[in-house]
């Protein structure tokens, strides 16, 4: 699988290389947007890990242009967190949006699960081993009985199960939930970590303290 990097931060970009290289990918990596643009009409590419600050063409418009003519997967990378500054990206049409600084075993995670969704899951039924959630109805069952979740609680599980077996941290999962601008209660998170593992099973989801949740892949 071919990613292309843009990113201009030197230190950061070697970082993200790497670790992506580690994972199997076949990685290029850019430094500018016009060179981006470019080398995508060029080349097939399976994502697109894309800064916003970059030198001359920046990258919202370079995601602009993008979607002109391609729909494939692409996490922005970006420091710009303000909530105005997301929905711009998201409407733009990027996949993801990941804040720096930030972890690569949770872009990495993020990358995943733009990828998979790309091929998509024309049933939009998505299971792990004996959870099932169905994105279209909003249902989910474990060992095929129904259980009934609030909003969060989905959320939350539906994140988890996108990137089953892979760690995703504590503040990712709470900016996920409750975004910017609400206040979250330093307990909430486990509080709905809580409730899922006792209405699914208690094994299903595993804290790593200090890091984050894992929804385990051979939980029954």
């Amino acid at each position: 699988m071919r990613i292309l990097l843009v990113e201009d931060d030197p230190l950061l970009g070697d970082g993200v290389e790497t670790a992506l290289k580690r994972e199997g990918y076949q990685v290029e990596w850019l430094h500018d947007g016009a060179s981006a643009l470019e080398t995508l009409a060029q080349g097939e590419f399976g994502a697109v890990v894309l800064d916003l600050g970059l030198p001359g063409m920046d990258g919202m418009e370079v995601l602009r242009r993008l979607r002109e003519t391609q729909s494939l997967p692409v996490v922005i990378l970006t420091a710009r967190d303000s909530l105005d500054d997301k929905v711009m990206g998201l409407d733009a049409g990027a996949d993801d949006y990941v804040l720096k600084p930030f972890e690569l075993e949770e872009l990495l995670a993020r990358l995943r699960m733009v990828m998979r969704r790309a091929v998509g899951r024309t049933t939009q039924v998505l299971t792990v081993n004996d959870l099932t959630i169905d994105e279209s109805r909003h249902e989910v069952t474990w060992k095929d009985k129904p259980v009934k979740l609030g909003r969060r609680e989905y959320a939350l599980l539906l994140e988890l199960a996108n990137n089953a077996g892979q760690v995703l941290t504590r503040p990712h999962l709470e900016q996920l939930l409750y975004g910017w601008d609400d206040e979250v209660e330093s307990n909430a998170l486990e509080v709905h970590i809580h409730h899922l593992r006792k209405k699914l099973a208690p094994e299903l989801i595993v804290t790593l303290r200090g890091i984050g949740y894992r929804l385990e892949d051979n939980a029954r």
